[in-house]
């Protein structure tokens, strides 16, 4: 008992040092957001203070930060929702007939880094007159979300037997439709964990619209910039800004976390 008790709060003690350096930022965002820019800027740090909504006013009645939010969920949403549908058949395609030449380039589509695509990007929507639309964004995005819902799903496929499809198939069904009612229904917890994954790139995305949007299609991320001068930076209300954007994402991974974690570890295992 004394060896079990004396492990159970070793487990506590590292579980603590790993955590608290992980909440940390989140939750110092988080109170600044309720502190004047007295408070923020403060040494030693304030952590009893009155706090105050001044900064949210300014983010949602001083600024238009739901058009930025409606922006960024047009755009979350349909980059998702096409890279799922381009993406599961791929994906299958490459599980079910070996194509590993073009598993393999997809592969180096993912890992490339966004900003080498940003100049031919700008050129193209440019002559095609798609600057600052809601097309020249969520193409970009799918440059990234589509490779990772292939590789997230491409192992789950793999690992479901061939005798299922050809059994369905046996009573009457044909390959499109074993591929609907039998693989993707077995393959959820993945399809969970790359629509999440997909969504929280997209949602956090920085880079693609900094160069491709302007004020009419301007997302959450480039509206921070409106906190930031010259002069000065409005802290408070980036913080409070900081935090809008974040809710989301956190209330997702929350409320899926036992599929991502799930479809994490299976397709880790089945691939």
């Amino acid at each position: 008992m004394k060896e079990k008790r004396v492990t159970t709060i070793l487990y506590g003690f590292v579980l603590v040092l790993i955590i608290i350096p992980i909440l940390f930022p989140f939750i110092w965002m988080l109170m600044s957001s309720f502190k004047t820019q007295v408070d923020i800027i403060s040494w030693p740090p304030k952590f009893i203070f009155k706090p105050v909504m001044q900064n949210y006013n300014r983010v949602f009645v001083e600024q238009n930060f739901l058009q930025y939010m409606q922006n960024s969920l047009i755009v979350s949403v349909v980059s998702v929702s096409f890279s799922l549908l381009l993406g599961l058949p791929a994906a299958y395609s490459i599980a079910r007939y070996k194509q590993k030449k073009l598993s393999v380039f997809i592969l180096v589509a993912r890992l490339m880094p966004g900003i080498s695509f940003l100049m031919p990007w700008y050129i193209v929507f440019s002559r095609l007159g798609l600057m600052d639309s809601y097309v020249a964004l969520i193409l970009s995005h799918m440059l990234i979300a589509l490779p990772l819902v292939v590789w997230v799903m491409s192992p789950y496929f793999d690992s479901v037997p061939r005798e299922l499809e050809e059994a369905a198939m046996v009573d009457g069904l044909t390959q499109q439709s074993a591929f609907l009612k039998i693989l993707l229904p077995l393959s959820g917890p993945g399809v969970v964990t790359a629509t999440t994954l997909s969504f929280i790139f997209s949602w956090n995305n920085f880079m693609f619209s900094q160069v491709l949007s302007q004020q009419n299609t301007r997302t959450l991320p480039i509206a921070v910039y409106n906190f930031l001068s010259y002069v000065e930076v409005d802290w408070g209300a980036v913080m409070a800004a900081a935090v809008t954007i974040m809710a989301p994402a956190i209330v997702l991974t929350m409320f899926f976390q036992k599929y991502v974690v799930k479809g994490l570890t299976m397709g880790a295992v089945k691939g």
